[in-house]
């Protein structure tokens, strides 16, 4: 028979091999999992009532006090890297979170480049937007971030600005996610692009910007195998139609290959997915960005001061995300372009229409373009 001990805690005998030591008593696995944590920074186990971190972060106390603090506002945990501190506390006595730093009455319109607040969703999901827009030559000046948040948060918070080092004077102007018809019809993008263009802004032509969007994983399925089935086929979509992509994305092949690589044909949808998940080329800098947690972000594009274009592209997105998730491999794999396009509604979609016929992508019906800033 095998040995049995008591628990330190809650006095149940248990065979010897299934208590665990701990501070000089034997627990069992239930009062182990209920009385002790692990401290995420250290590994060692605690006591949970010794814990001074949070529940999804515990801590003990020496780590605490070495490499962390809490935010003097709403007093959420924070790693010391994390913590912001107001130009006039001189002794760093106040850290702030990113969210409440930046909402300080004298907090800089122009935030970091990794601030990312509680996003505000707009409109009706699953299926929501996110378009972060570079642009550059008129500097990363806190009164034209000012001039152009006045007109992107007029009616309600939409907009924000960002330091992006990959441009050489400019700004990169962030939505918080929103429907395509959000987007549409309420994010102001016609005024935006006009008040940059007069700011002395440009983005198209400055060979520095990029026009990124982001679309919420969910949009393309409530559980993550319907998600990767419908994802697999966004990425067989791109490859299968790089070239018209190429053209409507108004990039260069060298940009592409330095900001937005290809992952390279496969026969099967699902084999690119593998392959992109795999990490073996380009990190997050490839044509559709898979690294992020609750999005999918597509960085194929080149900037613009156009509305129309933005608009056009928002639309492409939406029209290439029902197609990954209606249709079945067979399906993705043998549909055409100018299948693909021709199915496109103009009364639902027409600055997309234009814009196919604009960049000669549209079943031989050609118009003439307006120049890109």
């Amino acid at each position: 028979m095998k040995e049995q001990r008591t628990c330190g805690l809650c006095g149940a005998p248990h065979p010897l091999e299934e208590l665990h030591p701990f501070d000089g008593l034997e627990l069992c696995a239930h009062c182990l999992d209920q009385r002790t944590l692990v401290c995420r920074h250290c590994g060692e186990r605690i006591w949970a009532q010794d814990n001074v971190g949070s529940g999804e972060a515990p801590l003990c106390q020496a780590c605490y006090d070495d490499h962390y603090t809490n935010c003097c506002r709403c007093g959420a945990l924070l790693h010391e890297s994390q913590a912001y501190y107001a130009e006039d506390d001189d002794y760093d006595e106040y850290p702030y979170c990113s969210d409440c730093f930046h909402t300080l009455p004298n907090a800089s319109p122009i935030h970091d480049y990794y601030y990312k607040p509680t996003p505000v969703f707009h409109g009706t999901g699953p299926r929501f937007f996110g378009v972060e827009l570079e642009i550059d030559g008129a500097g990363e000046l806190l009164r034209n971030a000012r001039s152009l948040l006045e007109i992107g948060n007029r009616d309600e918070d939409c907009l924000y600005i960002k330091h992006d080092g990959s441009l050489d004077d400019g700004l990169e102007l962030v939505t918080h996610p929103a429907s395509l018809d959000y987007q549409l019809r309420h994010v102001p993008w016609t005024e935006l692009c006009r008040k940059a263009v007069s700011l002395g802004y440009l983005s198209h032509r400055a060979n520095t910007c990029g026009l990124h969007i982001h679309v919420s994983r969910e949009a393309f399925g409530a559980e993550s195998w319907e998600q990767d089935l419908a994802i697999a086929r966004v990425l067989y979509f791109f490859e299968k139609h790089w070239e018209e992509l190429l053209k409507f994305s108004r990039r260069t092949p060298r940009q592409l290959e330095r900001w937005a690589a290809r992952y390279g044909y496969k026969e099967q949808p699902m084999e690119i997915l593998d392959y992109a998940k795999k990490g073996y080329h380009g990190g997050r800098y490839t044509c559709v960005n898979l690294q992020n947690t609750h999005t999918v972000e597509f960085r194929m594009f080149r900037g613009t001061l156009k509305a129309n274009t933005i608009f056009a592209t928002l639309q492409m997105l939406d029209r290439i995300c029902d197609a990954a998730i209606f249709l079945s491999d067979d399906e993705i794999k043998s549909l055409a372009w100018t299948t693909f396009v021709s199915g496109i509604q103009q009364d639902r979609y027409p600055e997309l229409v234009q814009y196919l016929k604009e960049r000669r992508l549209y079943v031989n019906e050609p118009v003439e373009s307006e120049v890109e800033d």
